[in-house]
């Protein structure tokens, strides 16, 4: 659970370059909760990088104070700072000269760890991030894969078990396939690490899969609307997010619903031994033209009509339709529509976790989901402005 005091705190901070008169970060607050990803998400010289560089104060602010558990960081040695922080960029930036271990065990041996520690927490970062230690820690970064080298950087960043990471276009310069596997990948591990993460990107696609939260941000990162990846785009506040999140973002949506929400459809079934009248009788009480054949497990088998009820039992050769790939209660909504546009009938049958039958939907059920889901964004908004 997050807790509600802010890890990272930051109070009307700003950053403007020598000859510049306009700033690249303009009084900007903004918490970042512990255990949550943040995302900072807005178009190119918009100074979410910037923002990122503030944190750990690669350079130093103009005005506005950065606190970190409370403390005013820019106050503090700021080597020791970045100690305590696990920094990834899109370059990487391994040491060519060193091995993966050496790259791995950089902030730990200048916190003065000894070497059996720092091994164990070498091999456990490299089993982490997916890396196979005995294969690997003596490799130099020449005779990596550019997906390899970004989990290198990955676990480099979590070499003295910081609290807190900064993730600037970490995953930008690879190729779209191991884009989407690192994604996951990290994401697996986030969720045994819990760490305080501050993520930037240009890609609002990867901002809705990697957020708990996302900013986005304006001309020198004023925030335009700062929510859960559900909420702004069920609800875009103004024209810029909407234009930044572009088309499709009601079908992104539905990424973040699942089948289980749904009221589903309850079409009679009948199993394989039953008598066939009792199917035709469920029929004409239900007021459906077909039932679902269920095997005694209660699993989906077949679509059948009144017309394959001709036989003493239904039988599980060729009656009826074939029920095609079912839903399960916890698939996205996202899932459900590609299953539904793939089916000639628009529906889907629904099995609960043991793969018993539990329903059908079909895109009557999506289109109310979109609707409750647009509507609980709006009067969420409409209550925060209430009580500003």
């Amino acid at each position: 659970m997050m807790s509600q005091v802010p890890k990272i705190h930051l109070d009307r901070v700003s950053k403007t370059y020598p000859g510049s008169k306009i700033p690249a970060v303009d009084e900007l607050t903004l918490d970042v909760h512990e255990g949550e990803i943040l995302v900072l998400v807005g178009p190119s010289g918009c100074g979410k990088s910037t923002t990122l560089r503030l944190i750990n104060r690669m350079i130093e602010p103009s005005a506005g104070r950065i606190l970190l558990d409370g403390e005013d960081v820019t106050e503090v040695n700021p080597d020791k700072l970045r100690r305590r922080i696990g920094y990834v960029i899109q370059q990487i930036g391994l040491f060519p000269h060193q091995t993966i271990a050496q790259n791995i065990a950089t902030v730990p041996g200048m916190l003065g760890w000894d070497k059996d520690r720092i091994r164990t927490q070498v091999d456990s970062l490299m089993t982490t991030v997916g890396l196979d230690p005995k294969q690997y820690r003596d490799r130099f970064p020449k005779e990596l894969s550019g997906g390899q080298a970004q989990r290198v950087g990955v676990a480099r960043a979590l070499g003295a078990d910081p609290d807190i990471m900064l993730m600037d276009e970490p995953f930008g310069a690879i190729d779209p396939i191991t884009r989407d596997r690192l994604q996951n990948e990290f994401l697996r591990v986030q969720g045994e690490l819990h760490k305080t993460i501050v993520f930037v990107t240009h890609d609002i696609d990867e901002a809705i899969k990697m957020g708990d939260r996302i900013a986005i941000l304006g001309e020198g990162s004023k925030i335009r609307q700062i929510d859960t990846p559900e909420r702004i785009l069920a609800y875009p506040v103004d024209e810029f997010v909407d234009d930044f999140i572009g088309a499709g973002s009601t079908i992104k949506g539905l990424n973040f619903l699942q089948v289980g929400s749904l009221k589903k459809i309850d079409y009679p079934t009948i199993t394989v031994s039953e008598p066939a009248e009792t199917g035709v009788a469920r029929l004409d009480e239900a007021h459906q033209e077909w039932l679902v054949l269920v095997d005694e497990a209660q699993s989906p088998l077949r679509w059948i009509r009144r017309d394959d009820l001709s036989g003493p039992t239904p039988r599980t050769g060729d009656i009826g339709e074939e029920i095609g790939e079912l839903l399960r209660t916890d698939d996205t909504l996202f899932h459900a529509l590609e299953l539904m546009v793939e089916s000639a009938s628009g529906q889907t049958v629904v099995v609960d976790a043991h793969g018993a039958y539990a329903g059908v939907v079909d895109m009557t059920h999506l289109n109310r989901a979109i609707r409750r889901a647009q509507l609980e964004a709006r009067l969420h908004y409409e209550e925060l402005e209430a009580n500003a």
